[in-house]
């Protein structure tokens, strides 16, 4: 299974970052694959048009938790017009790629943040 995914892939479903429910959270949003029952809560804390912190908890494969950890790494401390700019083919590259199967794990992470950011 590990040779199918990069090493930020495997790092980030190994070592999750920022897992868990943010209290003070301002925007939450559930995104979920009817396919395969993927599923991720995204939690921001925005301030003065950024993200202040961000946490996630997802239930899925080795690339949904590696998306959604990575996804929150990368959103702390952004602009938010700068996170409305990030897609899922964007974030399948700043993971190192993720195999044609699990495609949907990117999406399932940019239908969160928009659902956060609407």
């Amino acid at each position: 299974m590990a040779g199918r995914y990069g090493p930020v892939v495997m790092d980030h479903f190994l070592n999750p970052r920022r897992v868990g429910e943010l209290e003070n959270a301002n925007a939450r949003f559930r995104a979920e694959n009817q396919a395969c029952g993927d599923t991720l809560e995204l939690h921001l804390r925005i301030e003065d048009g950024k993200i202040a912190d961000a946490r996630f908890r997802a239930l899925g494969c080795t690339a949904a938790i590696a998306a959604s950890s990575f996804l929150t790494e990368w959103l702390a401390g952004r602009e938010v017009e700068e996170a409305k700019l990030l897609t899922n083919d964007r974030l399948a590259e700043m993971l190192g790629g993720l195999p044609a199967g699990k495609t949907h794990c990117s999406v399932l992470a940019e239908e969160a943040l928009a659902g956060c950011l609407a």
